[in-house]
């Protein structure tokens, strides 16, 4: 569930709700098919080792988190490596610090992994910089190794006295930062898109018509099948021109 993202709990895990969440749900199913798991798990289990508690179901996706950062680490190695941050706020209204490793591992081949997401009470340089630093030093990440910075360009990111990259570049000057390009591609698009005309018209047109089809389940299923006759008379079109 972990690996797919699944929510671990329901609405109401209660014994006489009719789904009580995913990891509830999936122990009972297992106690349905194997008579020794049923005898030890949920309502049968000890009182003290049920293990499907919010707190211990959060202390083991944590158990998961770090078995992942730890391997990430290790194939980081003492490589130099990159990093990329952002900042967004979750569904909960909190902000969360997202770090990503860039490197290049020991058989040469360059790696993009997702290593951290740290809850930050506000957003200045000095906030996120600290948060940073504790990552660092919990996976005994060198600061001299670092190659790269990755960010956007708020004056708290890419400042050149204040922001977060000058406070890396004042302990490691190799640390080049450099403007993240998804964001520098978003921002050209917007521009394009608001300075162009035919550009404008042709998303906001493209806008109306994805509204209009998947406003009904009939023209999405209307468009399902146009795009299947489509395929069916390509493909028997190759076939007659590989025939002949």
């Amino acid at each position: 569930m972990a690996k797919q993202s699944l929510a671990f709990r329901g609405d109401d895990e209660s014994v006489e709700s009719s789904n009580r969440g995913n990891i509830v749900e999936t122990v009972d199913s297992y106690g349905r098919m194997n008579e020794e798991v049923a005898k030890v798990t949920l309502e049968k289990a000890p009182r003290n080792a049920s293990y499907t508690s919010p707190k211990i179901q959060k202390q083991i996706l944590s158990i998961f988190a770090n078995s992942v950062r730890k391997k990430i680490r290790d194939e980081v190695e003492d490589s130099k490596f990159c990093i990329l941050v952002d900042e967004a706020l979750d569904k909960g209204k909190k902000e969360q610090m997202n770090i990503i490793l860039r490197f290049v591992n020991s058989q040469g081949f360059f790696r993009e992994r997702f290593f951290h997401v740290i809850s930050v009470s506000d957003t200045c340089a000095a906030t996120l910089k600290s948060k940073i630093d504790k990552v660092f030093t919990e996976y005994n990440l060198q600061v001299e190794n670092l190659r790269g910075q990755g960010y956007d360009d708020t004056s708290n990111m890419c400042g050149q006295w204040n922001g977060l990259q000058a406070l890396f570049l004042q302990e490691c000057p190799y640390a080049y930062y450099i403007h993240c390009f998804a964001h520098r591609l978003q921002l050209a698009l917007n521009t394009i898109a608001t300075d162009v005309d035919v550009v404008y018209l042709f998303f906001e047109m493209m806008t109306s018509i994805i509204n209009v089809v998947d406003s009904s389940a009939k023209r999405v299923s209307e468009l399902k099948y146009i795009q299947e006759v489509e395929v069916v008379e390509l493909l028997l079109g190759n076939l007659k021109l590989q025939g002949s």
